[in-house]
């Protein structure tokens, strides 16, 4: 048995800033009113033609490679999440097995969202704990820009969402008392549609239907999020799967060096800090430069973190998320 170790990591994010008063200019809404509410400032959207989920991907992979000191050839599989696919199918997975040149190993697409990146570095671990791969390059970007109602309709949504990729290559330890000390995932499918993009779907309403009703007033295609609902659920799963990490390794508040939030809302992670009496110190929010980016948001705040050094050799690191689904996760790592 084996644990597994971040070697290196990476993030990208487009060149394009959007800020909130950018957006004021095409939607009813102002900076103070998307402040007070999700503590965000201003957000990356790609530039149509220039990024793709995919491509974003490569980039912060190639980073995180490079800083792994894993040759290339060395990766022995390829981890993505993402809600935003490039196509419908295939997933990116291969697309970033073609684009980095990578030896035709097995690529899987991890469909979970806002949790996805922490579900992901969950994949990989078993993975490299049974000893089946050695090296796992695991991926987390969104294109979020490009599928949004950009207009007053949709602004209690579409002010949240961001574009960006972090990635993250996973390698082998033999040192039981470092790297990913344990992994918590969970789903509640009974609050599925609360968060939820419903069409194009198979189960819905698919290309042929949207196309055969033409109905401007559709908006099934669009990004649908009851918000109260969400925050008041997110407040104690976060918490929930943080004590539960802490406990499997016996381990107290305390001991959290760095914790790593999905950034989904600023006043989420200040109500977690306040809740275990964290200091600023102790935990990393970049929301307020990014938006929400879903499946590449903690990668990007943890590649933050870990350049800015306030990740250190022997740190416990814990990361959590929770997001639609609803499905919430946590993983403890020791640096």
């Amino acid at each position: 048995m084996y644990h597994s170790k971040i070697a290196g990591l990476g993030y990208y994010v487009p060149s394009n800033v959007v800020t909130n008063d950018d957006l004021s200019k095409i939607m009813d809404t102002n900076d103070e009113w998307i402040q007070e509410r999700t503590g965000i400032q201003e957000r990356r959207h790609i530039i149509r033609g220039e990024d793709t989920t995919t491509s974003m991907g490569v980039k912060a992979a190639k980073i995180a490679i490079e800083r792994s000191g894993v040759a290339k050839e060395d990766i022995d599989f390829v981890v993505f999440a993402t809600l935003s696919p490039d196509y419908y199918f295939p997933g990116p997975g291969v697309l970033v097995q073609r684009d980095l040149g990578l030896r035709t190993v097995g690529a899987l697409d991890v469909r979970n969202q806002c949790s996805g990146f922490v579900y992901a570095i969950s994949v990989a671990d078993q993975y490299i704990k049974t000893g089946m791969y050695k090296n796992i390059l695991v991926i987390g970007s969104e294109v979020h820009s490009t599928g949004l109602d950009m207009t007053t309709r949709g602004r209690g949504v579409s002010v949240i969402f961001g574009d960006g990729a972090g990635a993250a290559v996973l390698s082998r330890e033999e040192d039981l008392t470092k790297g990913i000390l344990s992994t918590h995932l969970h789903s509640e499918g009974q609050h599925a549609e609360e968060l939820a993009l419903q069409a194009p779907g198979m189960g819905a309403r698919w290309v042929t239907d949207i196309l055969a009703d033409n109905d401007p007033n559709d908006e099934s295609y669009y990004p649908y999020m009851n918000g109260q609902f969400v925050f008041k659920n997110a407040v104690v799963r976060f918490a929930e799967v943080i004590n539960e990490g802490l406990e499997t390794n016996g381990l107290q508040v305390s001991d959290i060096d760095m914790l790593i939030p999905h950034q989904a809302n600023l006043r989420i992670s200040q109500f977690i800090q306040n809740k275990f009496k964290l200091s600023d110190d102790q935990v990393h929010n970049n929301i307020q430069k990014y938006g929400n980016t879903t499946a590449a948001s903690i990668p990007i705040a943890l590649t933050e973190a870990w350049e800015q050094g306030k990740i250190k050799s022997g740190d416990t690191v814990v990361l959590a998320a929770f997001g639609s689904g609803f499905t919430w996760a946590s993983a403890i790592i020791k640096w």
